[in-house]
Protein backbone atom coordinates (compact mmCIF):
# COMPACT_ATOMS: atom_id res chain seq x y z
CA UNK A 1 0.00 0.00 0.00
CA UNK A 2 1.01 3.90 -0.28
CA UNK A 3 1.16 5.76 3.05
CA UNK A 4 2.86 9.19 3.47
CA UNK A 5 6.12 9.06 5.62
CA UNK A 6 8.25 11.36 7.39
CA UNK A 7 12.22 9.88 6.12
CA UNK A 8 15.17 10.83 7.75
CA UNK A 9 17.90 10.61 5.27
CA UNK A 10 21.16 12.03 6.58
CA UNK A 11 22.39 12.66 10.42
CA UNK A 12 20.54 16.63 11.58
CA UNK A 13 18.84 16.58 8.64
CA UNK A 14 14.86 17.67 8.25
CA UNK A 15 12.68 14.98 8.08
CA UNK A 16 10.98 15.10 4.60
CA UNK A 17 7.05 13.96 4.07
CA UNK A 18 7.09 11.52 1.19
CA UNK A 19 4.92 8.73 -0.31
CA UNK A 20 6.34 5.76 0.17
CA UNK A 21 5.50 1.76 0.13
CA UNK A 22 4.56 -0.12 3.20
CA UNK A 23 4.45 -4.05 2.41
CA UNK A 24 1.58 -6.23 3.67
CA UNK A 25 1.81 -7.66 7.28
CA UNK A 26 3.12 -10.91 7.80
CA UNK A 27 2.74 -13.44 10.76
CA UNK A 28 3.55 -11.84 13.41
CA UNK A 29 3.41 -8.28 12.47
CA UNK A 30 0.10 -5.75 12.53
CA UNK A 31 -0.98 -3.16 9.88
CA UNK A 32 -2.13 -0.02 12.20
CA UNK A 33 -3.90 3.09 10.83
CA UNK A 34 -2.27 5.85 13.28
CA UNK A 35 -3.86 8.63 14.71
CA UNK A 36 -1.31 10.34 16.96
CA UNK A 37 2.31 9.52 17.33
CA UNK A 38 4.57 11.71 20.28
CA UNK A 39 7.45 13.15 19.34
CA UNK A 40 10.28 11.48 22.06
CA UNK A 41 14.15 12.94 22.52
CA UNK A 42 14.96 9.42 21.27
CA UNK A 43 13.31 9.86 18.19
CA UNK A 44 15.57 13.48 17.92
CA UNK A 45 19.21 11.46 19.04
CA UNK A 46 18.40 8.66 16.46
CA UNK A 47 18.01 11.21 13.94
CA UNK A 48 20.84 13.09 15.01
CA UNK A 49 22.92 9.40 14.76
CA UNK A 50 23.85 9.16 18.20
CA UNK A 51 22.83 5.63 17.90
CA UNK A 52 23.60 4.30 14.53
CA UNK A 53 20.41 3.27 13.31
CA UNK A 54 20.33 2.89 9.52
CA UNK A 55 19.66 5.38 7.24
CA UNK A 56 17.41 6.04 5.31
CA UNK A 57 14.66 5.36 7.90
CA UNK A 58 11.25 6.39 9.49
CA UNK A 59 11.38 7.27 13.24
CA UNK A 60 8.89 7.36 15.10
CA UNK A 61 7.98 4.85 18.65
CA UNK A 62 4.89 6.35 20.28
CA UNK A 63 2.56 5.28 18.06
CA UNK A 64 -1.46 5.28 18.86
CA UNK A 65 -4.04 4.04 16.10
CA UNK A 66 -6.99 1.52 14.79
CA UNK A 67 -5.80 -2.33 13.56
CA UNK A 68 -6.23 -2.09 10.17
CA UNK A 69 -5.02 -6.18 8.95
CA UNK A 70 -3.57 -8.76 11.47
CA UNK A 71 -0.63 -10.98 9.46
CA UNK A 72 -1.70 -14.71 8.77
CA UNK A 73 -0.09 -17.51 9.84
CA UNK A 74 1.20 -19.12 13.75
CA UNK A 75 3.20 -16.14 14.66
CA UNK A 76 0.19 -14.45 14.21
CA UNK A 77 -2.42 -15.94 16.78
CA UNK A 78 -2.92 -12.94 18.77
CA UNK A 79 -6.09 -11.62 20.84
CA UNK A 80 -6.22 -8.56 18.58
CA UNK A 81 -8.99 -7.92 16.49
CA UNK A 82 -9.19 -5.64 13.57
CA UNK A 83 -10.76 -2.64 14.74
CA UNK A 84 -9.08 -3.01 18.01
CA UNK A 85 -7.54 0.76 19.40
CA UNK A 86 -3.98 0.12 20.16
CA UNK A 87 -0.83 2.22 21.40
CA UNK A 88 2.55 1.05 20.16
CA UNK A 89 6.10 0.44 22.06
CA UNK A 90 8.93 -1.52 22.36
CA UNK A 91 9.81 -4.75 20.19
CA UNK A 92 11.23 -7.73 22.08
CA UNK A 93 11.74 -11.42 20.68
CA UNK A 94 9.73 -12.99 23.17
CA UNK A 95 11.68 -16.26 23.76
CA UNK A 96 14.55 -15.11 25.54
CA UNK A 97 15.28 -15.77 29.35
CA UNK A 98 14.62 -12.00 29.80
CA UNK A 99 11.37 -12.13 28.11
CA UNK A 100 10.01 -15.24 29.46
CA UNK A 101 10.82 -13.79 33.13
CA UNK A 102 8.69 -10.96 32.38
CA UNK A 103 11.20 -8.28 31.51
CA UNK A 104 11.17 -7.52 27.63
CA UNK A 105 12.64 -4.19 28.21
CA UNK A 106 15.89 -6.40 28.52
CA UNK A 107 15.47 -8.43 26.20
CA UNK A 108 18.87 -10.06 24.59
CA UNK A 109 17.37 -9.29 21.21
CA UNK A 110 16.30 -5.49 22.30
CA UNK A 111 19.19 -3.69 20.13
CA UNK A 112 18.55 -5.96 16.82
CA UNK A 113 14.59 -6.00 17.12
CA UNK A 114 14.43 -1.77 17.98
CA UNK A 115 17.75 -0.45 16.16
CA UNK A 116 18.60 -2.57 13.44
CA UNK A 117 16.45 -0.86 10.97
CA UNK A 118 14.69 -4.64 9.60
CA UNK A 119 11.94 -6.43 10.53
CA UNK A 120 12.88 -9.83 12.12
CA UNK A 121 13.51 -11.73 8.85
CA UNK A 122 16.17 -8.98 7.44
CA UNK A 123 13.88 -7.31 5.24
CA UNK A 124 12.60 -3.76 5.67
CA UNK A 125 8.58 -3.24 4.90
CA UNK A 126 9.26 0.77 3.53
CA UNK A 127 10.42 1.57 0.28
CA UNK A 128 10.80 5.21 -1.45
CA UNK A 129 11.09 4.83 -5.45
CA UNK A 130 12.03 1.06 -5.03
CA UNK A 131 14.82 1.68 -2.61
CA UNK A 132 14.94 0.02 0.90
CA UNK A 133 13.63 2.51 3.77
CA UNK A 134 14.81 1.31 7.54
CA UNK A 135 12.01 1.18 10.60
CA UNK A 136 12.64 2.11 13.99
CA UNK A 137 11.38 0.03 17.19
CA UNK A 138 9.66 -2.45 15.62
CA UNK A 139 6.65 0.10 14.19
CA UNK A 140 7.97 3.03 12.66
CA UNK A 141 5.48 5.70 14.05
CA UNK A 142 6.22 8.92 12.32
CA UNK A 143 3.63 7.83 9.50
CA UNK A 144 -0.19 7.33 8.79
CA UNK A 145 0.10 3.84 8.98
CA UNK A 146 2.65 1.07 11.00
CA UNK A 147 3.83 -2.55 10.21
CA UNK A 148 4.39 -3.28 13.58
CA UNK A 149 5.90 -6.17 15.08
CA UNK A 150 3.26 -8.00 17.29
CA UNK A 151 5.10 -7.66 20.85
CA UNK A 152 4.76 -3.58 20.06
CA UNK A 153 1.03 -3.73 20.37
CA UNK A 154 -1.37 -3.03 23.64
CA UNK A 155 -4.48 -2.84 23.39
CA UNK A 156 -6.22 -0.05 24.65
CA UNK A 157 -10.20 0.61 25.66
CA UNK A 158 -12.05 2.31 22.58
CA UNK A 159 -13.68 5.39 24.94
CA UNK A 160 -9.94 7.22 25.55
CA UNK A 161 -8.93 9.45 23.45
CA UNK A 162 -5.84 8.00 20.62
CA UNK A 163 -4.83 11.35 19.58
CA UNK A 164 -3.21 11.14 23.62
CA UNK A 165 -2.25 8.22 23.94
CA UNK A 166 0.63 7.52 22.22
CA UNK A 167 3.52 8.32 24.79
CA UNK A 168 2.21 6.24 26.81
CA UNK A 169 4.14 3.91 24.97
CA UNK A 170 7.25 5.09 25.37
CA UNK A 171 8.08 8.70 27.57
CA UNK A 172 5.13 8.12 30.04
CA UNK A 173 5.54 4.38 30.37
CA UNK A 174 9.74 5.16 31.20
CA UNK A 175 9.31 7.56 34.03
CA UNK A 176 5.98 6.22 35.39
CA UNK A 177 7.41 2.72 35.38
CA UNK A 178 10.66 3.66 37.38
CA UNK A 179 8.42 5.27 39.95
CA UNK A 180 5.98 2.18 40.16
CA UNK A 181 7.91 -1.08 38.25
CA UNK A 182 11.38 -0.15 39.04
CA UNK A 183 12.47 1.18 42.46
CA UNK A 184 8.89 0.48 43.58
CA UNK A 185 8.77 4.01 46.02
CA UNK A 186 6.90 2.95 48.66
CA UNK A 187 3.95 5.82 50.36
CA UNK A 188 5.83 7.97 52.16
CA UNK A 189 9.40 7.51 50.75
CA UNK A 190 11.21 10.94 49.95
CA UNK A 191 12.40 11.29 45.92
CA UNK A 192 13.87 13.83 43.86
CA UNK A 193 13.57 13.78 40.05
CA UNK A 194 16.30 15.56 38.25
CA UNK A 195 14.67 16.51 34.86
CA UNK A 196 11.54 18.03 34.59
CA UNK A 197 11.22 17.46 30.66
CA UNK A 198 8.37 14.61 29.87
CA UNK A 199 10.36 11.63 30.92
CA UNK A 200 10.59 13.42 34.43
CA UNK A 201 7.35 14.81 34.73
CA UNK A 202 5.89 11.52 34.25
CA UNK A 203 7.76 10.33 37.05
CA UNK A 204 6.72 13.05 39.31
CA UNK A 205 3.00 12.26 38.35
CA UNK A 206 3.92 8.52 39.32
CA UNK A 207 5.41 9.34 42.65
CA UNK A 208 2.15 10.64 43.48
CA UNK A 209 0.17 8.34 43.16
CA UNK A 210 2.78 5.99 44.71
CA UNK A 211 2.46 7.97 47.83
CA UNK A 212 5.79 9.68 47.81
CA UNK A 213 6.57 12.43 50.02
CA UNK A 214 8.52 14.68 49.41
CA UNK A 215 8.37 15.00 45.77
CA UNK A 216 10.99 17.34 44.26
CA UNK A 217 11.49 18.17 40.75
CA UNK A 218 15.16 19.51 39.52
CA UNK A 219 16.00 20.86 36.36
CA UNK A 220 16.58 24.23 34.54
CA UNK A 221 13.29 25.74 33.01
CA UNK A 222 11.45 27.57 35.23
CA UNK A 223 7.93 26.97 32.95
CA UNK A 224 8.52 23.16 33.17
CA UNK A 225 9.47 23.66 36.60
CA UNK A 226 5.99 24.91 37.47
CA UNK A 227 4.48 22.22 35.61
CA UNK A 228 5.74 19.90 37.50
CA UNK A 229 4.66 21.43 40.57
CA UNK A 230 1.12 21.71 38.95
CA UNK A 231 1.27 17.79 38.30
CA UNK A 232 2.42 16.95 41.93
CA UNK A 233 5.89 17.92 43.25
CA UNK A 234 5.76 19.25 46.87
CA UNK A 235 9.43 21.02 45.64
CA UNK A 236 10.74 22.35 43.08
CA UNK A 237 14.61 23.58 42.53
CA UNK A 238 16.37 25.38 39.87
CA UNK A 239 19.85 24.02 39.89
CA UNK A 240 20.64 27.58 37.14
CA UNK A 241 20.18 29.23 40.29
CA UNK A 242 21.54 26.82 43.61
CA UNK A 243 22.92 23.87 44.38
CA UNK A 244 20.30 20.98 44.33
CA UNK A 245 22.05 18.92 46.71
CA UNK A 246 22.35 21.23 49.34
CA UNK A 247 18.68 21.90 48.81
CA UNK A 248 17.62 18.67 48.58
CA UNK A 249 19.89 17.23 51.64
CA UNK A 250 17.58 20.28 53.50
CA UNK A 251 14.60 19.48 52.91
CA UNK A 252 14.69 16.19 54.49
CA UNK A 253 16.75 17.09 57.56
CA UNK A 254 20.04 16.47 56.10
CA UNK A 255 19.37 12.97 55.86
CA UNK A 256 18.68 12.77 51.95
CA UNK A 257 15.81 11.13 49.83
CA UNK A 258 14.95 7.51 49.64
CA UNK A 259 14.87 7.92 45.91
CA UNK A 260 16.14 9.67 42.95
CA UNK A 261 15.75 9.40 39.49
CA UNK A 262 18.26 11.17 36.68
CA UNK A 263 16.00 11.96 33.46
CA UNK A 264 18.23 14.29 31.53
CA UNK A 265 21.37 11.76 30.16
CA UNK A 266 23.73 14.28 31.84
CA UNK A 267 26.61 13.45 34.11
CA UNK A 268 26.83 16.06 36.18
CA UNK A 269 23.29 15.65 36.76
CA UNK A 270 23.71 11.58 37.45
CA UNK A 271 26.11 12.66 40.28
CA UNK A 272 23.51 15.00 41.79
CA UNK A 273 21.12 12.41 41.75
CA UNK A 274 23.62 10.16 43.44
CA UNK A 275 24.46 12.51 45.93
CA UNK A 276 21.42 13.24 46.83
CA UNK A 277 20.28 9.76 48.24
CA UNK A 278 20.07 9.15 52.00
CA UNK A 279 22.26 6.25 53.13
CA UNK A 280 21.19 2.91 51.45
CA UNK A 281 18.70 5.10 49.19
CA UNK A 282 18.22 4.21 45.42
CA UNK A 283 19.07 6.39 42.19
CA UNK A 284 17.32 5.18 39.20
CA UNK A 285 19.44 6.15 35.68
CA UNK A 286 16.85 6.75 32.53
CA UNK A 287 18.50 9.84 30.73
CA UNK A 288 20.35 8.70 27.46
CA UNK A 289 23.67 9.79 26.90
CA UNK A 290 25.70 9.24 23.91
CA UNK A 291 27.53 6.14 23.96
CA UNK A 292 31.33 6.08 25.66
CA UNK A 293 29.69 8.77 28.22
CA UNK A 294 30.92 8.41 31.61
CA UNK A 295 30.25 9.87 35.20
CA UNK A 296 32.51 10.49 38.33
CA UNK A 297 31.19 9.25 41.46
CA UNK A 298 32.17 9.47 45.16
CA UNK A 299 33.33 5.85 46.39
CA UNK A 300 32.76 6.05 49.41
CA UNK A 301 29.15 7.40 49.50
CA UNK A 302 28.21 4.25 47.58
CA UNK A 303 29.72 2.18 50.12
CA UNK A 304 27.16 3.04 52.05
CA UNK A 305 24.13 1.41 50.51
CA UNK A 306 23.93 3.46 47.91
CA UNK A 307 22.50 1.95 44.78
CA UNK A 308 22.13 3.28 40.72
CA UNK A 309 19.95 0.87 39.06
CA UNK A 310 19.87 1.48 35.30
CA UNK A 311 16.06 1.54 33.87
CA UNK A 312 14.72 1.34 30.58
CA UNK A 313 11.14 1.43 29.24
CA UNK A 314 9.94 1.71 33.21
CA UNK A 315 10.80 -2.32 33.25
CA UNK A 316 6.97 -2.35 31.61
CA UNK A 317 5.62 -5.21 30.17
CA UNK A 318 3.83 -3.07 27.61
CA UNK A 319 0.88 -5.00 27.46
CA UNK A 320 -0.02 -4.90 31.05
CA UNK A 321 0.92 -1.65 31.90
CA UNK A 322 0.07 0.79 28.82
CA UNK A 323 -3.44 -0.17 30.14
CA UNK A 324 -2.91 0.28 33.08
CA UNK A 325 -1.72 3.51 32.56
CA UNK A 326 -4.64 4.69 30.35
CA UNK A 327 -6.86 4.04 33.13
CA UNK A 328 -4.98 6.47 35.44
CA UNK A 329 -5.47 8.96 32.82
CA UNK A 330 -9.13 7.86 32.40
CA UNK A 331 -9.47 8.29 36.39
CA UNK A 332 -7.79 11.67 36.51
CA UNK A 333 -4.65 10.84 38.61
CA UNK A 334 -1.82 10.42 35.31
CA UNK A 335 -2.76 14.03 33.96
CA UNK A 336 0.13 13.57 30.90
CA UNK A 337 -2.15 15.56 29.08
CA UNK A 338 -0.90 18.38 30.29
CA UNK A 339 2.28 17.94 28.47
CA UNK A 340 0.91 17.90 25.60
CA UNK A 341 1.00 20.23 22.94
CA UNK A 342 -0.63 19.21 19.40
CA UNK A 343 0.96 19.66 16.08
CA UNK A 344 -0.67 18.10 12.55
CA UNK A 345 1.61 16.14 11.01
CA UNK A 346 3.37 18.22 8.07
CA UNK A 347 4.47 20.43 10.76
CA UNK A 348 6.58 17.79 12.21
CA UNK A 349 9.71 19.65 11.66
CA UNK A 350 8.34 22.37 13.83
CA UNK A 351 7.04 20.10 16.68
CA UNK A 352 10.82 18.54 16.74
CA UNK A 353 12.47 22.14 16.91
CA UNK A 354 9.87 22.76 19.40
CA UNK A 355 10.94 19.89 21.07
CA UNK A 356 14.70 20.56 21.51
CA UNK A 357 14.38 24.53 22.25
CA UNK A 358 11.92 23.39 25.15
CA UNK A 359 8.69 25.37 23.86
CA UNK A 360 7.02 21.78 23.76
CA UNK A 361 7.40 19.36 26.69
CA UNK A 362 5.39 16.74 24.63
CA UNK A 363 4.72 16.98 21.01
CA UNK A 364 2.26 14.84 19.61
CA UNK A 365 1.49 14.90 15.69
CA UNK A 366 -1.31 14.17 14.57
CA UNK A 367 -3.00 12.49 11.21
CA UNK A 368 -6.46 13.26 10.59
CA UNK A 369 -9.68 12.51 11.52
CA UNK A 370 -10.05 9.32 14.48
Amino acid sequence: MLMTAAVTKAAGAPFELRQVELAEPSAGEVLVRLVSSGICRSDLIVRDQWYPVPLPVVLGHEGAGIVEAIGAGPAGDTALSVGDHVVLSFDSCGTCRSCLQGAPAYCANFVPRNFSGTRRDGTTAIRLAGAPVHGFFGQSSFATHSLASLRCVSKVPEELPLDLLGPLGCGVQTGAGSVLNSLRCEPGSSIAVFGAGAVGCSAVMAAVIAGCAPIVAVGRNPARLRLAEELGATHTIDLAKTDPVKEVRALTANQGVDYSIEAAGVPSVLRMAVDSLTAHGACGLLGGAAPGTEVALEMSGLMFGRQIRGIVEGDSVPQVFIPLLAQLHAQGRLPFDKMITAYPFDEINRAAADCEQGVSLKPILLFGER
